[in-house]
């Protein structure tokens, strides 16, 4: 009688990079969860800013195969990011991208995939770099992903620009 031969589980190595903000970071562990709920061979390195974790890691519950890793917080604070929102979403998209980077070189495994909230189209550069593939992962609802995709038709129909100075 033959014996059975099993071959070593593979883990694929998912790294998630949400948007720093709020409605962006639960969407993406949502995500990792349900993934990682249906294929526990998948680890994910959930990455966010310091003060993100000391915001989320008292209300996630552990799971084996996620992991939180931090990037310094390299940009605003989200308590007082609405007094200067432009410069938040300048430092966000100019400030992360090395910090992030120098994190991925510090891993331990290898890196498989990078899922990256949309808005972070730095996320892309690094995967091109690395070779490594990258999803995006649009977090607001299907509405407004249909307004912006559609804008066009708005501007056609005399819906855009709204004048308001009759109201």
């Amino acid at each position: 009688m033959g014996t059975l031969r099993t071959e070593p589980a593979t883990t694929l190595h998912v790294v998630a990079m949400p948007y720093p903000g709020r409605g962006h970071v639960n969407p993406m562990m949502n995500l990792c969860k349900l993934m990682s709920s249906r294929k526990p061979d998948i680890l994910f390195t959930f990455v966010v800013t310091e003060e993100w974790y000391d915001f989320i890691h008292s209300d996630t519950k552990k799971q084996d195969n996620i992991h939180f890793v931090t990037i310094p917080n390299c940009i605003p604070s989200e308590v007082g990011r609405a007094k200067d929102f432009p410069g938040f979403l300048k430092a966000v998209a100019t400030k992360m991208e090395a910090p992030f980077e120098q994190l991925l070189d510090r891993l331990e495994l290898p890196v498989d995939v990078l899922i990256a909230d949309t808005y972070l189209d730095w996320v892309v550069r690094v995967g091109n770099r690395r070779n490594i593939p990258v999803a995006s992962l649009w977090t607001m609802s299907a509405y407004v992903f249909s307004l912006l995709r559609h804008f066009e038709l708005l501007e056609q129909n005399g819906h855009f620009p709204v004048e308001l100075s009759g109201m």
